[in-house]
């Protein structure tokens, strides 16, 4: 359930969206917030399994991930590449990406914008 207060802002706990995707360990935190610049994802994928393997050439979009709780690897074009609690992994739209959650299981942020998209770096930061 999205919580709007105001014409400024919008909320949600992931807790209250209802998980979806390919395996079932998305949930889709753009559609419920009403986000129109960007993708953003919350993922969770229990203790040693796999997430859904994936590009997006089509969409064009840049993303990364945040992990924020567990760790394991991500496959990205047959390459292994560990992360844990606090790894951000870029990803090009062209890249072949999947993660595999380790003992504590991959909790995740995924987000993602056109390369040719709005976004106008300002100032060192």
């Amino acid at each position: 359930m999205m919580f709007t207060y105001g014409m400024n802002y919008s909320v949600v706990n992931v807790d209250e969206i209802e998980p979806g995707g390919p395996t079932g360990s998305v949930r889709f935190v753009r559609r419920e917030l009403g986000v129109e610049a960007f993708g953003v994802n919350w993922f969770e994928i229990p203790a040693n399994a796999e997430g859904y393997e994936h590009d997006e050439a089509t969409s064009r979009q840049e993303e990364i991930a945040i992990v924020v709780e567990g760790g394991g690897h991500w496959r990205v074009d047959g390459e292994d590449v560990p992360v844990r609690r606090g790894t951000v992994i870029r990803f090009d739209p062209d890249a072949t990406r999947q993660p595999f959650a380790g003992p504590e299981g991959l909790t995740f942020v995924a987000i993602g914008a056109r390369r040719d998209g709005g976004y106008e770096p300002r100032g060192p930061f």
